[in-house]
């Protein structure tokens, strides 16, 4: 059954733009579309494209409780432009004080293992309250962002979570984004300027040099997939 809704969004909306799209969603399935942002480029786009449309979709974000102060900076800055609202959610604060306790602030460093534990009390578990009850979950992906979204689809059923994800900016190369943000005035992280192309939580995140894979500075210590739970098939 779900394999035949996303068969049948794709002839539903192969001929619409981006805006149509979610125009389209919003419509199709009032109040369940969700859009998760963590303030990266590609999530700045969409939020501009929900943004200047007052589309009703909600938007939200996950707090792990260790973002860079400059990821704070472009919410405040984008809640400020847009004058929308941006739910937030957070990790259990059990989970977090039992993680600490047992094995100290910086267990992730130690093995994969530690890392992803710690990305699904901070990220997973927060996402998966987040998405419940809803039927589209709109990201920010993008094809050349990693080996492993090469194979990603405009609309596919994500088995974990249960819901359609819709990934508008599948196509979309970095240079596109960049233009975009730059010739709509969509506030950016000022980290981007620095080195900084994917950004996470501060421990967790490092600047690429020219020539580094995009999501070399995340986990940039381990040789895993890097992914951190959110978005595996």
């Amino acid at each position: 059954m779900s394999i035949a809704i996303t068969n049948t969004l794709l002839e539903k909306t192969g001929s619409l733009s981006i805006d149509e799209t979610l125009t389209f969603l919003a419509d199709e399935f009032k109040d369940k579309v969700v859009f998760s942002t963590s303030f990266g480029q590609e999530d700045q786009v969409i939020t501009d494209l929900i943004g200047k449309n007052n589309l009703p979709i909600t938007i939200f974000t996950l707090d792990t409780g260790r973002l860079f102060q400059e990821t704070y900076d472009v919410f405040h800055k984008t809640l400020k432009k847009y004058q929308i609202d941006i739910k937030t959610y957070f990790p259990e604060t059990s989970a977090v004080e039992e993680l600490l306790n047992q094995k100290g602030p910086n267990s992730f460093y130690e093995s994969v293992e530690n890392r992803k534990e710690c990305c699904f009390i901070r990220k997973v578990a927060p996402l998966t309250k987040a998405l419940k009850g809803n039927s589209i979950w709109i990201t920010g992906l993008r094809a050349e962002q990693s080996e492993n979204r090469n194979d990603l689809d405009l609309f596919e059923y994500d088995e974990k979570f249960d819901i359609i994800k819709f990934n508008p900016l599948l196509k979309w190369t970095l240079e596109e984004v960049q233009k975009y943000l730059d010739d709509n005035n969509v506030p950016q992280n000022a980290l981007h300027k620095q080195g900084f192309v994917s950004i996470g939580c501060a421990p967790c995140t490092r600047a690429i040099v020219p020539g580094e894979d995009i999501r070399a500075g995340r986990w940039w210590w381990e040789s895993s997939h890097k992914e951190c739970g959110l978005h595996q098939k």
